[in-house]
């Protein structure tokens, strides 16, 4: 079973060595931090919409 979510936008956040730790998401109307792990659900659907091209994951904004 698939899992649908209504991800509207997705960014990668980094750690203090500036890899990537998770995701931060708008699911379902919902601020969302997202471990980067296939076996976490809204993961998993993050990754099949991204191979579908239905949604893109920016990269973490440095600024911030």
């Amino acid at each position: 079973m698939i899992n649908e979510f209504n991800i509207t936008s997705a960014e990668y956040q980094i750690d203090e060595h500036g890899n990537n730790s998770c995701i931060q998401a708008n699911i379902d109307g919902r601020l969302t931090f997202i471990p980067l792990d296939m076996d976490n659900r809204h993961y998993a659907e993050i990754m099949r919409q991204v191979e579908a091209g239905e949604l893109t994951i920016e990269e973490a904004d440095l600024n911030e």
